[in-house]
């Protein structure tokens, strides 16, 4: 981790341990659940920018050609183009950054950042993805953003950052996952009385949830 955190445990080794396994366990669930949504949205975000304006028109193709190196997982190319007539996320991010295509390349940049290990750089162009009237893909860049955080040792950035995510999406999917995260941050800091807030407001508000069906655990384990 690249920060020490004060923590209330009497174990700093075990509470370490615990943020560490919480990087190992939701860094790749999270870049990819994102990724499934932004491939969904794509299409659609594409297809209304192309019968928009012509500088909207030309960020949407721009970033189409991008979206096929980002699915085939070649992230450099992505980011930085071929050379060929792909300019890459990061020129579109900076060229068309008034258009909802501009706006979008920087959420995909911030992934390819995050998938190559690059948290720093994916935090800038996160936290400058504009989430405003998005219900699906923002609270998935919002959350994104927080484990982000919380891989650079920022655990009460992302802890705030995760609660915004899960209140922002206020849904069975989303909610319960960030809501959880947010939990076990706070476990690695000794605030055991926080996280059990965080575990019982998913059982009471979040019933019909997946993550609801082992909430349990989790309460007992902070009791």
């Amino acid at each position: 981790m690249a920060q020490k955190q004060q923590i209330a445990a009497p174990a700093e080794n075990e509470a370490l341990t615990m943020t560490e396994a919480f990087i190992d366990k939701y860094k790749k669930y999270i870049i990819y659940g994102t990724c499934g949504i932004l491939i969904i949205a794509a299409a659609i975000i594409s297809y209304i920018q192309f019968v928009a304006k012509p500088n909207a028109q030309k960020a949407s193709e721009a970033l189409f050609k991008c979206e096929k190196y980002f699915a085939a997982e070649n992230y450099d190319k992505a980011l930085n183009g071929d050379g060929q007539g792909c300019i890459g996320f990061l020129k579109i991010a900076d060229e068309y950054s008034c258009t909802k295509a501009g706006n979008l390349a920087k959420l995909y940049a911030g992934i390819c950042y995050a998938q190559t290990g690059k948290d720093q750089e994916a935090v800038g162009m996160l936290e400058d993805f504009d989430t405003k009237g998005d219900a699906i893909i923002s609270p998935a860049a919002v959350g994104m953003l927080g484990n982000c955080y919380a891989n650079l040792g920022q655990t009460d950035k992302a802890i705030k950052t995760l609660l915004e995510a899960a209140k922002m999406a206020d849904n069975n999917s989303l909610s319960p996952t960030y809501l959880i995260q947010a939990g076990e941050l706070y476990e690695s800091l000794g605030n055991k009385e926080k996280a059990l807030q965080i575990y019982e407001q998913i059982k009471d508000k979040y019933i019909n949830s997946m993550s609801s069906q082992d909430i349990d655990k989790y309460i007992e384990r902070v009791k």
